[in-house]
Parts: C-alpha cells; sequence; structure tokens
C-alpha cells in the first residue's frame, strides 16, 4: 500500500527503522496449532541500560497486561528493548529479556542487579492456541538476532495471529519527517494492531467496513487492543514525549475505532537525542521549544493511521486452530 495517507513526507523507508540506530527482528510460529510470535524493537546499537533514553507511555484504555509502565511513568526512561507477543506469554518474554539483558551486561563488564524490560501484549486466542504458550527464550532470542533496519510487516511476528477491525491485523510502520529550526527529524511508528470493529472501519472517510461487513456478512465486538511504539530523533523530555504519544489516538480515531471497554490502547515512545549515563550525575538535556511541537503531534496522529493500515493491507489471510478466518484488507480494498 503506498497511498498517502496525511499531508507530511515520509522517512526514505516509512519505518520506525528511519529513526538511526533503532531496528525491529520477528520470531513467528505458524503450526496448525499456533498463530503467533514475538517481536522486539530494538532502541539503538548500544547498550540501553549503560545509556538509556528518554522514554513516556500512556494508556488510553487499560485492557491489558503490559509489563514495564510502572518504571517509565515513574522515571521517564527506556532502559531495556521492547518486546510484543501475546497475552498469556508475557511472563515468559519478560523471563527472557531478563536473561538477555543479564548476559549482555556480564559482556560488558558489569553486574546487573536490577531492569526493568517493557513486554507489551495482544491477545491472539481467536487464531492462536494461546494456552499452550508457544513463545520462550529461543524465540525471543532469535528476533532479537533478526532485529534490522528492513523488516516483515503483517501477520509476522507477534502479529501472526491479530485480528483488525475484523480483519487480518498484525504489524505495521510509518514515518513522518519534519524540518524545525532548520534542523530535519524523524518520527516513527510501529503497531501490534488487534482492534476495532468491521463496520466501524473508515478509510479516507470511506465507509469502507460496512461494506465488507455486507460482503462478509458477520460482524464482532471490539475486545482486542493496539499497542503503537513511537521512536523519533527530536530531542523531547518525557513530559513532551507524552504529550506526542497521546496523538497517536487521533490515528486510530480516524480509522474509526472508538476504543471499546474490552480494547487496551497503549502508548511508548522514546527519544534518541537524549542518552542518559548509567548512574549519571548530572547531564545535559536538549529540549525542544513548546511552540515547536505541532509538527510531532501531526506526525504522530499520521504514523499511526498509516501504520494500523499497512499492518492491515500487508497481512495475508489466517486459518486459525479452530477453522476461524481472517481475511486480508487487501482483498476489499485496493
Amino acid at each position: 500500500m503506498e497511498r498517502k495517507i496525511g499531508v507530511m513526507p515520509r522517512g526514505r523507508r516509512n519505518s520506525i527503522s528511519d529513526v538511526d540506530g533503532v531496528t525491529v527482528g520477528h520470531c513467528t510460529i505458524d503450526t496448525p496449532r499456533h498463530k503467533t510470535g514475538v517481536t522486539v524493537v530494538m532502541p539503538c546499537r548500544d547498550d540501553v541500560f549503560l545509556n538509556k533514553m528518554v522514554c513516556a507511555c500512556h494508556v488510553l484504555n487499560g485492557f491489558g497486561k503490559t509489563a514495564g509502565l510502572m518504571q517509565i511513568q515513574e522515571l521517564g526512561t527506556l532502559e531495556s528493548p521492547i518486546a510484543l507477543t501475546n497475552t498469556l506469554n508475557v511472563g515468559l518474554v519478560h523471563d527472557a529479556l531478563v536473561e538477555y539483558l543479564c548476559r549482555r551486561a556480564e559482556q560488558g563488564g558489569y553486574v546487573l542487579e536490577s531492569v526493568n524490560p517493557v513486554v507489551c501484549e495482544c491477545n491472539d486466542a481467536s487464531l492462536n492456541d494461546i494456552r499452550h504458550r508457544a513463545v520462550g527464550q529461543p524465540e525471543v532470542f532469535r528476533a532479537i538476532e533478526n532485529a534490522s533496519r528492513d523488516f516483515a510487516l503483517g501477520d509476522v511476528g507477534a502479529g501472526k495471529g491479530m485480528t483488525c477491525h475484523g480483519l487480518k491485523g498484525g504489524i505495521g510502520t510509518a514515518s513522518r519527517v519534519m524540518e524545525i529550526s532548520g534542523k530535519t527529524y524523524t518520527l516513527g511508528m510501529l503497531v501490534l494492531s488487534n482492534h476495532g470493529c468491521l463496520g466501524d472501519l473508515t478509510i479516507e472517510g470511506r465507509p469502507v467496513g460496512r461494506q465488507i461487513a455486507g460482503i462478509l456478512r458477520e460482524e464482532e465486538p471490539d475486545k482486542g487492543s493496539c499497542i503503537m511504539i513511537l521512536a523519533t530523533d527530536l530531542p523531547l523530555s518525557a513530559r513532551q514525549l507524552g504529550r506526542v504519544i497521546r496523538r497517536c489516538a487521533v490515528g486510530l480515531a480516524r480509522l474509526g475505532s472508538f476504543m471499546g471497554h474490552g480494547s487496551g490502547e497503549v502508548m511508548i515512545g522514546f527519544s534518541t537525542a537524549n542518552r542518559i549515563p548509567r548512574d549519571a550525575g548530572v547531564f545535559p538535556l536538549l529540549c525542544l521549544g513548546e511552540e515547536h511541537l505541532d509538527p510531532a503531534f501531526r506526525a504522530a496522529a499520521e504514523a499511526a493511521e498509516e501504520a494500523v493500515l499497512r499492518s492491515m493491507l500487508l497481512a495475508k489471510p489466517v486459518t486459525g486452530y479452530s477453522g476461524k478466518q481472517r481475511q486480508s484488507l487487501s482483498r476489499f480494498w485496493p
């Protein structure tokens, strides 16, 4: 899908990896019983625990089991990769990230006694036999090893068994470029889409979902979630990042989401512009003036909308373990 969403220019890859240093890796589990996996966002090339990043999070609707948000809210920093998986695998993926970070600390010559891994989830039980928790340490380590600036979208990694607006959801990404005070900055978005009702789906102002629902003759309640990971090289404080990531909700709304009771909308944003050394005393912090934040607000909304749309258009049809099918939006919308 190369139709333009919004008015801002895209990054070269139209990806979260347009932000320098950010990579993404998947491990996909695709068997008759399991349609699931794990996706890991690596925020930098070096050790993020030794040089933390400014970070913020926002929960729009909290029907979810994400781990790691409390410390982000309190300290405003990111010190681990961000993993995405299914609901019942949060604990196993968290444990795998702890093991990965402990091993990295040993390689770096320091002792890791506390760390805040971030693990986000959506429920893929409609297509995946979620009870058997198929994602563990080998899958997480494989996703980390696979991390690259060029990565697959759609029904891959954590997105393999996800449903979005009654159709196939999954992993999507987009980016926007902006010029502020003579300098060029990038904002990138990665989503795990598993939310929305088919009849509500709206694209470019058209009630596409109602038309598709008439063809498929089916509709289900909004019981999923949407995880939105924002990366930027804009110099922002944690408070400013919080303001920016809340605009992701605009992108969801433009596609017709009403963020229902059973949905969990979780937004996490980090900036690569300011690095905070471990055990730092006093350190410099660059911040954008508040009056210059409007381009970032628009970029977050546009990138979220396009990332969700791409997650649906680039996903292939999937039949789950119980025979339930999810069709690709690409079948109905060019």
